[in-house]
């Protein structure tokens, strides 16, 4: 992908630093802490606007958070993102993870919607598919299973130690990427009912339903959500969706929009007030970083 903001010196040095990292890492799904300054320096040396505004971006995030961690960039990096900072910060079992419902839930709607059949799974999972009703049960069950134990740790470093050890395990990790996405479209097709149904939905959901290519879950599902993690990674309105699915409020600076009131963007911008906050780092809207290491916010 051509990169339009950078100068060709800067290019070059991208490269070289993408491949160290990438040797270095052995497939680490997020990176080792790094001073979040130093991140900056490495990342954006050149002379261009842009690069003097992820500066003063940078900046202003390491007023609040001294390190940065690197999110491996492929199509699932905003769920990789907010999931890591959720699991991170967990003290307790989410309640929509606590439902008896949550085992049936892909036999349940599979039964409703014929169409659900179409999902995609993500491929190289290590064995052959059986039927997609067990297979998303069971990535249900494990994201549950996961939540629970990594909650229930109570030394941060333990805490910390277990995440990073769940994110270094690409099978399971994939799984529970699948887990979200069929939870959001369980979120999605909720939403649309209730709107159909004449109830008060969130203004992102009439959004979500005002695109062409997503005027109902089912195209939703085959236009959208099919692709995350595949060929395309989530977009702004599908931010919305996956923080009302978690119940948690996805706090994200928007690094090129430094210096507008989009600097700061909270999905969903109206959020409840008990539910927790991750807080992400984004330059482009497309990869996103998590920030760490200072007076984490878990509350607004």
């Amino acid at each position: 992908e051509e990169d339009i903001y950078s100068d060709a010196e800067e290019i070059e040095r991208k490269k070289i630093l993408r491949c160290e990292t990438t040797s270095s890492e052995h497939k680490l799904s997020v990176a080792p802490e790094m001073d979040i300054l130093e991140y900056c320096r490495r990342e954006w040396r050149g002379n261009t606007p842009v690069a003097n505004k992820m500066r003063k971006g940078y900046e202003a995030v390491a007023q609040k958070f001294a390190s940065i961690r690197r999110v491996r960039g492929d199509n699932y990096c905003a769920l990789r993102a907010t999931l890591f900072q959720a699991l991170s910060q967990a003290t307790q079992l989410p309640s929509w993870l606590q439902s008896e419902d949550l085992t049936m839930l892909s036999e349940n709607l599979l039964s409703k919607y014929d169409w659900i059949k179409q999902w995609q799974l993500k491929e190289k999972l290590g064995r052959k598919m059986g039927k997609i009703s067990d297979e998303i049960k069971e990535y249900l069950i494990l994201l549950r299973k996961k939540w629970k134990t990594i909650s229930e740790i109570k030394g941060p470093l333990e805490k910390q130690e277990a995440c990073d050890k769940l994110f270094r395990n690409e099978e399971e990790e994939y799984r529970l990427y699948e887990a979200l996405k069929f939870l959001m479209l369980n979120t999605a097709i909720k939403l649309y009912s209730d709107d159909k149904n004449g109830k008060r939905v969130p203004v992102f959901s009439w959004l979500l339903f005002a695109r062409d290519t997503s005027s109902n879950p089912c195209q939703l599902m085959h236009n959208h959500l099919n692709h995350i993690g595949h060929s395309g990674g989530l977009e702004q309105v599908e931010m919305f969706l996956l923080a009302y699915t978690l119940q948690y409020t996805i706090q994200v600076y928007r690094l090129y929009k430094y210096n507008t009131d989009e600097f700061i963007t909270l999905y969903p911008n109206d959020p409840e007030e008990d539910w927790p906050v991750v807080t992400l780092i984004t330059e482009d809207d497309r990869h996103y970083n998590v920030p760490v290491s200072m007076c984490q916010e878990t509350m607004l």
